[in-house]
């Protein structure tokens, strides 16, 4: 890719893969690197397109016994390509249906109590969604595993 063809958000991920580089042991700068290279290879991908709908999970297979930590700055590189920002922090909202649920917002946001609890509140009616259709696709016969 060539300069004309990067976006800011290319950018800005650079710059903050190459904090992490510098602050990260090597090892986990690492591991760091498999969980988010496919995702921002989609992103990439995508950008002629629009921006991906999928979520980007951060617990399926590749990233079992993967430190909280490392987690958390995955997410944050994620948000920083799709966004093109840095200013991206992770909450930790207490949901008491699910437990503690991680969310990536803006700075503003996060310091926003009112718009953490809009947050909240929308993740408990998608969990309560969820476990109606789970209860409705088990009276049907039909798999839960959604």
């Amino acid at each position: 890719m060539n300069e004309h063809e990067r976006t800011p958000g290319d950018r800005a991920v650079e710059m903050y893969l190459d904090l992490l580089r510098v602050r990260m042991p090597e090892e986990d700068y690492e591991r760091l690197l498999t969980v988010v290279d496919p995702v921002l290879r989609a992103i990439h991908e995508q950008g002629e397109q629009g921006m991906p709908t999928a979520d980007f999970p951060l617990d399926g297979p590749g990233t079992q016994g993967l430190p909280q930590e490392i987690r958390d700055e995955a997410a944050l590189v994620i948000a920083t390509a799709v966004t093109g920002r840095l200013d991206n922090e992770v909450v930790v909202l207490d949901i008491e249906e699910t437990g503690p649920v991680r969310v990536v917002t803006d700075a503003t946001t996060a310091s926003d109590p009112a718009r953490l609890t809009e947050i909240a509140d929308y993740i408990r009616a998608r969990h309560r969604e969820t476990e109606e259709l789970r209860g409705i696709a088990e009276a049907s016969g039909l798999p839960t595993d959604f």
